[in-house]
């Protein structure tokens, strides 16, 4: 997979702000494509050493079955601030994105425009990989919301000041919502019917719960 190179790693915080206010003018929505292939990523972090490993794992659409894994591991060089997750992440997942063959879409452990600044980790990865891509967070970073309900497979729209940036859905019976947002090249309905389709009976879609089961083996 090609990586844009956009700007420099090594930032001060205030930096990273800024360069997230410039990327979030990059980003672009657009319709779902036909989904066959979709890479899910995640980061995990050993807080005793400070060490990282980054997962990605390639699935066929709808069948859920395996084409590649990848991992890679090393220290983290980025403190974690809230709101610049991406800063921490992004770097981790290069080696392994590099060394993908391009998924037709992302789903990224984290936010997409759903953030502050209209930056989350989704929409980072989004630009420079020029993917479509998903953010499919645990919690809620900013916005509005009312509850999804009960019902498996419902949702509600999550706004900023009645700006419509993603979906909150109920994934699964018995657990809290997850937050989906667009990252890049998807509207947020196109974001929501990926994540849907990727859904397989667990809180999390099957790509990203994967990945994350790679970052803990």
């Amino acid at each position: 997979m090609d990586i844009q190179s956009l700007h420099r790693w090594d930032l001060t915080p205030g930096e990273a702000r800024h360069i997230q206010l410039e990327m979030a003018e990059m980003v672009t929505g657009g319709p779902l494509p036909q989904l066959k292939t979709v890479l899910g990523i995640d980061v995990s972090y050993q807080r005793s050493t400070g060490r990282f490993i980054a997962a990605g794992i390639l699935l066929t659409i709808p069948e859920f079955k395996k084409i590649l894994s990848l991992r890679h591991e090393g220290k983290t060089m980025f403190p974690y601030i809230p709101g610049l997750l991406s800063f921490r992440e992004v770097p981790p997942l290069l080696p392994v994105l590099r060394r993908m063959p391009p998924p037709d879409a992302i789903i990224v452990d984290g936010q997409g425009i759903a953030h502050p600044r209209g930056l989350g980790l989704a929409s980072h990865i989004g630009i420079l990989t020029g993917i479509p891509t998903i953010g499919c967070a645990k919690s809620r970073l900013v916005g509005e919301h009312r509850d999804p309900g009960y019902r498996v497979g419902g949702y509600e729209p999550l706004t900023i000041r009645e700006r419509l940036v993603g979906y909150v859905v109920r994934s699964k019976k018995g657990c809290r919502p997850i937050y989906i947002s667009p990252g890049h090249l998807l509207d947020p309905e196109d974001a929501l019917k990926g994540t849907m389709m990727c859904l397989e009976g667990y809180r999390l879609p099957e790509p990203t719960r994967l990945a994350h089961k790679l970052t803990r083996e």
